[in-house]
């Protein structure tokens, strides 16, 4: 189905701005955990699977993307995960207990795992691959975007009104976002009805008790035998998942894609730069508390330099790759990684907090140039029905090291060892430079040729 530049311009904003309104939803309670551990008499390890759960619902349903685009239209498939979304933000409002509450986050959760590698599959496809950088630089900006704002708009909400007004401004921007919608979204691609593999859905639980294990590592004692249990039959079910599923003439998940050049490195490259963004969203803050003294407000707005930043550079990020092709951007968004976590190891002692913001901005703009370009970079060398198995691929495994960046600082970290954890990401995004020295630019060849 063709779209006319301006029908295209609306069905991206709309995608992204629901995106994005869920975006915040995984990102934004950790500020509100007090509030809630009050309003339920709970501790903090039980308030957090408000996130851990989410978070396990949302990549255990990344797999199930490209099934569900061969086999439903998009826009009520678009409809549908929205309607879920907002049942779930309903039942967690009006929630008489956790549990109940738990029920409608793990709705939540649903339809932002379905959703994430969806669209960005679409707008792949509906994007001409000259123009995917700059489009896909405003996908980046979106997600980067969400993740730092997300802790300040329920800081600001909780400031005046109580928790559930979180949630009901979720509410709101999803209904308008509905109702845009019904008009500005459409079907682009062709149906192609395949079987449902129950049993493949079935090992891929395994990538639910990895993240268990993987968040579960900062807690455990020597006696924590369940929890290796868990991860050992975690592996046993991911394995058997990997082999079916490149053995299958019709898989859930074409991971035999990890085979092709520049898709393998594309998905290494966007996760290790994730796995940056996200540590510095949570370890500066905690940098700013208890190295430098700042109360949590200023510790929140400290990221937002860095934040705006990001937001400015993403899409002007995709412009210049569209333009001088993916290699030579993705090195520059590595460099800046290096030097950003390299001053941050070697000015800590000065105990500044604009060395520190400076250093933060030097790193998310580090991610501007290097995690969606990575992913477009991967895309570009896919054929179009292979895109919603790459994206489903590249989602899955971002969450799931982006994971791990979480619980490696924090285990690192210990008792205030930022140091170490400057140390370790530095040394992450060196090695990332040598991946990035891989690439085979075809974009750039064909520009080359062009000239």
């Amino acid at each position: 189905m063709e779209l006319t530049e301006k029908s295209r311009k609306w069905f991206v904003a709309t995608l992204l701005l629901g995106t994005f309104t869920m975006s915040i939803s995984q990102s934004s309670l950790s500020t509100a955990y007090p509030t809630f551990m009050r309003y339920f008499n709970l501790p903090a390890s039980t308030v957090a699977w408000l996130t851990t759960g989410f978070m396990l619902i949302m990549s255990v349903v990344m797999p199930l993307s490209p099934w569900l685009m061969d086999n439903f239209k998009f826009k009520p498939l678009y409809l549908t995960l929205l309607v879920n979304f907002v049942v779930g933000t309903l039942i967690v409002i009006f929630a008489p207990n956790f549990p109940i509450m738990m029920v409608g986050r793990l709705m939540e959760g649903f339809s932002v795992g379905v959703l994430f590698p969806s669209y960005q599959s679409i707008i792949l496809e509906i994007t001409p691959q000259n123009k995917r950088g700059s489009v896909m630089g405003t996908v980046g900006l979106v997600m980067g975007s969400a993740l730092a704002v997300g802790p300040i708009i329920s800081g600001v909400i909780l400031q005046v009104m109580n928790w559930q007004a979180i949630f009901a401004f979720f509410l709101v921007v999803l209904s308008v976002v509905f109702i845009l919608a019904l008009k500005t979204v459409v079907s682009p691609l062709k149906l192609k009805s395949t079987n449902f593999d129950f049993i493949s859905v079935f090992m891929s639980l395994g990538i639910i008790g990895l993240l268990y294990f993987i968040n579960e590592i900062s807690h455990m004692t020597s006696g924590s035998y369940l929890n290796w249990i868990i991860l050992g039959v975690s592996m046993i079910l991911l394995y058997l998942f990997v082999r079916r599923q490149l053995r299958m003439p019709e898989p859930l998940l074409r991971l035999d894609i990890l085979k092709i050049g520049n898709f393998d490195l594309g998905v290494a490259l966007t996760s290790l730069s994730y796995m940056s963004l996200i540590t510095v969203t949570i370890i500066m803050p905690l940098y700013y508390q208890q190295a430098l003294r700042m109360t949590p407000f200023w510790s929140g707005m400290a990221l937002v330099p860095a934040a705006a930043l990001l937001s400015w550079l993403n899409r002007r990020s995709g412009q210049l790759a569209d333009r001088i092709g993916f290699k030579p951007v993705i090195t520059i968004g590595f460099g800046l990684f290096i030097v950003g976590w390299g001053m941050l190891l070697i000015l800590s002692g000065l105990k500044s907090v604009w060395v520190a913001i400076i250093c933060s901005m030097i790193i998310e703009a580090g991610n501007a140039f290097a995690m969606m370009p990575a992913t477009t970079l991967g895309a570009n060398s896919l054929t179009n029905e292979l895109i919603p198995h790459g994206s489903s691929i590249i989602a899955t495994l971002r969450q799931i090291l982006g994971s791990t960046a979480i619980v490696l600082a924090t285990v690192i970290l210990g008792n205030g060892n930022f140091n170490a954890v400057f140390a370790t990401f530095l040394v992450m995004e060196i090695a990332a430079m040598g991946l990035a020295m891989m690439i085979k630019d075809t974009t750039a060849e064909r520009v080359a040729e062009a000239r």
